[in-house]
């Protein structure tokens, strides 16, 4: 067993291991091994539903996508080449995609992270286009890319630590930070934000966009029609602190000798609570929207990297996480990735458990 290796900052409040009866529970555990299947029981290890219930499977490190077809298996895929024999194949060079996105007419939008491209898929004519040259533009890179309600695609520089905003047709609106790294935890005027790698970026019911700002240890917001950039989470310093507190006083954690230090990965579900794949604390964290308080619902500091979950398993604390990655929400489950080795990981399903209704008298 090994302890995270950031240090604590604090004390946390959070009940590791103690059943909650209004909280979740572990739907199922699935194992990967990487050079096995890529989608088992008809979930991918990395895969992403969209506002319309299509589920996608996504391979950074092989450079691919596909839609899981209501039959669990794979329906198409996008790839520079086809990567399995008798899947249809839509040709697209991707180079390490890292989300998927819908737009207002139905395409797929897939941001790819070394080539820092944007291209449009069109699953009916089974035809890519590339609607974003972000080199050419000054992006070193392209995390994720989240389509709001004017049918806006906004676009997360990871290492460039900028935020960007382009029209359906890919033209570019505007940019939030000047590419130096900062941070500000009151609310600040578009031309004012600053970020520090930005790892995640997410969009909530309401329209607000969360941005995992990674380095700074915090979740910001974004509010389009203010013009805003606020904080919801995070002092600015790394640690593990806060449950049970408002989660803008709270500590995530951080690893200053791994290259991608601080939180990895956000998820929102339908009611605008964001969850945190607190990546060195090796647990998931989730802010509540109404009262701001942030607590851990899954995980426990104490990992062992190479041991798979128990497929049994049911109580979330107890979950091995020690590396959370690309956390996905969909339908009233939250679905967690984590690497257990270079070569296997589990994807860990939760679901809300249901509240007891009493009866009538």
């Amino acid at each position: 067993m090994r302890k995270r290796n950031q240090a604590v900052a604090g004390s946390a409040t959070g009940r590791l291991g103690v059943p909650d009866p209004a909280g979740w529970i572990v739907d199922r555990v699935v194992h990967f091994e990487f050079g096995g299947d890529v989608v088992r029981e008809g979930l991918a290890h990395f895969g992403f539903h969209d506002r319309q219930g299509r589920y996608f499977a996504v391979e950074h490190r092989r450079h691919w996508i596909g839609l899981v077809g209501a039959d669990g298996h794979l329906a198409w895929t996008a790839a520079a080449e086809p990567p399995f024999q008798g899947v249809p194949n839509i040709p697209a060079p991707l180079r390490f995609p890292m989300y998927v996105d819908v737009a207002a007419d139905g395409a797929v939008l897939v941001s790819n992270f070394r080539s820092a491209e944007l291209y449009r898929i069109d699953p009916a004519a089974m035809t890519a286009r590339l609607l974003v040259d972000g080199h050419a533009l000054g992006l070193a890179d392209m995390g994720n890319c989240v389509v709001d309600d004017e049918n806006g695609i906004w676009v997360n520089e990871v290492t460039g630590c900028r935020i960007w905003r382009f029209d359906a047709a890919g033209c570019l609106r505007e940019t939030l930070g000047d590419g130096t790294p900062g941070f500000q935890q009151d609310t600040v005027p578009f031309a004012e934000a600053r970020f520090h790698w930005i790892y995640d970026l997410r969009r909530g019911p309401d329209g607000t966009l969360y941005v995992l700002d990674s380095r700074n240890f915090a979740v910001r917001s974004i509010d389009a029609a203010r013009r805003h950039v606020g904080t919801i989470a995070g002092d600015g310093l790394p640690g593990y602190a806060g449950d049970g507190g408002d989660a803008r006083r709270a500590r995530l954690g951080g690893s200053p000798e791994a290259k991608f230090d601080g939180p990895i990965s956000l998820a929102v579900d339908e009611g605008g609570d964001v969850f945190v794949g607190d990546r060195w604390n090796h647990v998931v964290r989730r802010i509540d929207r109404a009262s701001g308080v942030i607590e851990t619902i899954a995980g426990t500091p104490e990992t062992a990297d190479e041991r798979a979950n128990d497929p049994a398993e049911r109580d979330p604390r107890r979950l091995n996480l020690p590396k959370i990655s690309s956390m996905d929400y969909h339908d009233g489950r939250l679905y967690v990735p984590t690497n257990l080795t270079d070569d296997a990981g589990d994807l860990a399903v939760l679901r809300r458990r249901p509240v007891a209704r009493s009866r009538p008298a």
